[in-house]
């Protein structure tokens, strides 16, 4: 339940503005890879802030998560995937899914790597062959 939580509260703290609360969410040394999208991945709590300060009006106004699977690992990391839908403030949406290992801390569950990938087409591009 505490992971589901840590992936759901990602659009909370977004959506509100509560970029100062990252930490709540990733390891320090959080990699967040946003290469699907044509960008360097993201080194670090501040990156990620830095980012989405520099996106501005850009972000998408809602962050919404579903389909959260968890699946625990031998060594004790926590991968877990989920779906995600952005709204914009023109009210046009996008869908990606999110890749996440999950880590205990001192400070409880953190995400030490996501991977977004965008949903661009059906059934993950796969086609019936004749």
């Amino acid at each position: 339940m505490a992971i589901t939580e840590l992936v759901s509260l990602h659009g909370h703290l977004v959506d509100d503005g509560s970029l100062d609360r990252l930490e709540e969410l990733f390891t320090s040394d959080v990699v967040y890879d946003l290469t699907d999208f044509g960008q360097e991945s993201l080194s670090g709590v501040a990156a990620i802030r830095e980012a989405a300060y520099a996106l501005g009006a850009a972000n998408p106004v809602a962050h919404h998560v579903t389909n959260i699977v968890v699946t625990a690992s031998a060594d004790g990391r926590v991968q877990v995937r989920s779906k995600g839908l952005g709204i914009k403030a023109d009210g046009s949406c996008g869908s990606v899914s999110y890749d996440d290992t999950i880590v205990r801390t001192a400070d409880g569950w953190r995400i030490s790597h996501r991977k977004v990938s965008a949903r661009r087409t059906p059934l993950g591009g796969m086609t019936k062959s004749g």
